[in-house]
């Protein structure tokens, strides 16, 4: 299955705002996921933003971005909701997803450091504690079941993915498991092939599988962990939420010119991209419903 990322540099506001321009926003959503699916991504990961481009969590913004891509692109693609914050709470994440529920919810599975590093000024370009404590995905995961959104569980190192077990054994968790392993961040596990290997054998050994996992790789070490993902019969995520450069060291323009090198490669791999009939079959996400 070919994923994509949030599309970049597209903040959006209500439709109905009063300025015409805040509407293009949500188009500039729309225009991308259009160029996303033309390239065969099946799964659009979204952040809604201001249009200054500040991170959004208010429910018009969501209302209007799901909206605009639905208009575009009907079913074509799997919506999926970023739940990732810091200092926003579960109830006004809560009230977006409410107010329109998406299909897939990302939920991170776990506390940690996270950082960039600069081995050339050997300090930390910035760093932060990434708070996702029990009880916050407990609450999250209660309003998932009650919304009928299927969870993305990212995992930034293996104890994320151990995490997975309590929650299935508490009966909070419906398997087979929809995991992704963010591998890169510095706080979180080393991106190497065998690192993603001892993931996912981490989250087969989970009662309940076989689970269904991905890969999102971060900057320079997307394409490498593509490769490998493929290899191992996992599924990709590229975009510029992750990553701004093609394999050739040349920016990338739009996430749709990475869901098409991505597309390529794997091809390539002996592997056939997934149609979003069967994406939404492999997640365990209900066929949509047309309203």
């Amino acid at each position: 299955m070919i994923r994509s990322s949030s599309p970049a540099r597209s903040p959006v506001r209500s439709p109905t705002a009063t300025s015409a321009g805040d509407s293009l926003h949500a188009q500039e959503y729309a225009a991308e996921a259009r160029r996303i699916v033309d390239e065969g991504g099946v799964h659009i990961h979204i952040h809604a933003r201001t249009p200054d481009g500040a991170p959004s969590y208010e429910i018009e913004d969501f209302t209007a971005i799901h909206d605009a891509i639905r208009a575009e692109i009907g079913d074509a693609a799997i919506l999926n909701f970023s739940t990732g914050t810091i200092g926003v709470s579960v109830e006004k994440r809560a009230a977006y997803l409410r107010a329109c529920p998406p299909e897939v919810g990302a939920l991170n599975m776990g506390s940690m450091n996270y950082a960039k590093y600069s081995a050339r000024r050997k300090q930390f370009v910035f760093k932060m504690v990434f708070a996702n404590p029990f009880d916050e995905i407990l609450e999250l995961l209660e309003i998932f079941s009650e919304l009928a959104i299927k969870p993305e569980h990212e995992c930034f190192d293996v104890g994320h993915v151990g995490s997975l077990a309590p929650l299935v054994d508490m009966g909070v968790l419906e398997t087979p498991l929809h995991a992704d392993f963010v591998m890169g961040v510095v706080g979180g596990i080393p991106p190497t092939a065998r690192n993603l290997a001892a993931m996912a054998d981490n989250l087969a050994a989970i009662p309940g599988g076989p689970h269904h996992w991905g890969v999102i790789g971060i900057s320079r070490e997307q394409w490498m962990l593509v490769t490998a993902a493929l290899s191992l019969g996992g599924s990709i995520r590229v975009g510029l939420e992750d990553n701004l450069y093609l394999p050739s060291g040349e920016m990338a323009t739009s996430t749709a010119k990475l869901i098409a090198q991505a597309h390529q490669m794997v091809v390539a791999s002996g592997r056939r991209a997934a149609t979003v009939e069967e994406a939404r079959a492999l997640l365990g996400v209900r066929p949509r419903v047309a309203t």
